[in-house]
């Protein structure tokens, strides 16, 4: 197909009568579509179901360290508990800490207890001039929503195909003392899904920032989360690396099963240095008094080992995958060659990453929405929500039907291709 921009404005005036004939056809059927979050499909949400009969009251509660999970007690979390989400986010046992239902949820409270008590004995964040983020972009807006409630001030930092501009990391952390943390997603990064390159997370391991506070925030939300048998990406284990390099106390990571069982009833760890998880526990100790056990055990019974949950995973990226081509294909089919938008085709994760011409963005986002059609917000990925070029917008391809997702497809091509064609008669 000729590229739009090769079109005379009469070619793309006809161009768009046409299209807009479509488009109407498509809004008369009042359809609602949503692709704005990367839900779960209930497909997806029944493969746990069988978790809801491993506990029952004639059941034994008591785990294999002979803790019974019907009482109070166990700050860390029961030890298969550690142990499973040790493996998933492959460290050791020792460095390991149990949460509750949501990796969300112990980021917020990590920053919240920087903003209090400072880490390991480092002044309190609340109490400084200035504090500052580094947050690779496009990215996640629940990250950005944290930073942004403190008061954080937030950099942009571009995500390359590698991950972050490590050459931009390097130097803005080396020259900053209020620089205090980075965002990343370093496996099919949401939007983007690219994974970070074995470089990228050894010059992570190397940072010399000039906060001895600095902290690496690796939220490793997609670990597992494969679509394919024979493509997955693999990234170097972080932790280890800092170790190595001198820096044990500079990562945070964070992982949950919200995507493996159930999204809000799944359980969340951290995973640090045994110095940031007795700094953690300080915190904890006064929250609670220990976390959801019979959770912790419905989940270990359930997958038993990390192969269990790999098995599990199997069957997830054999709902996911023909939702994921079924964009690829339309997208391919109705926008290769005109030059109007370009999107990613990552091997995991839950999302696709498209970038419109410049300034289009939140003018098709309201196009799609116009026939019944709703995307994440454009700037979403981006913080505050300011998107500089306004041309990323998130595709989630995971809570429709594979039919759903053709017709909801073909509306976002329509509105792509008629506010694109706005754009060049306006230039």
């Amino acid at each position: 197909m000729k590229p739009y921009s090769q079109l005379s404005k009469e070619e793309l005036t006809a161009l768009k009568e046409e299209l807009e004939k479509q488009f109407e056809d498509v809004k008369g059927k009042g359809l609602k579509l949503d692709m704005s979050r990367g839900k779960p499909s209930k497909a997806q949400l029944d493969l746990s179901n069988g978790m809801m009969d491993i506990l029952n009251s004639q059941v034994d509660l008591v785990s294999s360290d002979g803790v019974d999970c019907r009482n109070y007690g166990i700050l860390d979390g029961i030890s298969d508990a550690r142990k499973l989400l040790a493996d998933m986010s492959e460290v050791p046992e020792r460095n390991i800490l149990i949460y509750g239902n949501s990796s969300l949820n112990v980021m917020f409270d990590t920053v919240a207890r920087a903003m209090t008590h400072g880490f390991l004995g480092s002044t309190p964040w609340c109490k400084l001039d200035k504090v500052k983020f580094l947050c690779p972009v496009p990215g996640y807006d629940r990250h950005f929503g944290i930073t942004e409630f403190f008061g954080i001030e937030m950099i942009n930092v571009p995500l390359l195909p590698t991950g972050p501009d490590m050459d931009m990391v390097e130097k803005l952390v080396a020259e900053d003392p209020a620089i205090k943390g980075i965002w990343c997603v370093p496996k099919y990064a949401n939007p983007t899904g690219i994974s970070y390159s074995d470089e990228t997370v050894r010059r992570f391991a190397h940072l010399k920032p000039a906060a001895e506070d600095f902290r690496i925030f690796w939220d490793n939300a997609y670990s597992i989360h494969h679509l394919y048998d024979d493509k997955r990406d693999v990234i170097l284990e972080l932790l280890n690396e800092c170790v190595k390099a001198g820096n044990p106390d500079m990562v945070l990571k964070f992982i949950s099963t919200s995507k493996v069982s159930f999204p809000g009833s799944g359980i969340a760890a951290l995973a640090a240095s045994e110095a940031n998880l007795e700094d953690a526990k300080k915190y904890m100790r006064v929250q609670t008094i220990g976390h959801d056990k019979l959770n912790q055990l419905r989940h270990v019974r359930f997958f038993k080992d990390m192969q269990g949950m790999y098995a599990h995973m199997r069957k997830h990226a054999d709902i996911l995958r023909p939702k994921f081509e079924k964009v690829w294909e339309v997208l391919d089919r109705e926008l290769a060659g005109l030059e109007i938008g370009t999107w990613t085709k990552p091997v995991g994760g839950y999302f696709i990453s498209f970038d419109s011409m410049e300034g289009c963005a939140k003018a098709i986002v309201a196009k799609a929405k116009e026939a019944g059609l709703v995307l994440t917000g454009a700037g979403a990925t981006y913080p505050y929500g300011k998107d500089p070029k306004d041309s990323n917008i998130r595709i989630a391809p995971s809570f429709p039907t594979v039919e759903e997702l053709e017709v909801a497809v073909e509306i976002f091509v329509l509105s792509v291709k008629l506010v694109s064609i706005d754009k060049l008669l306006e230039a």
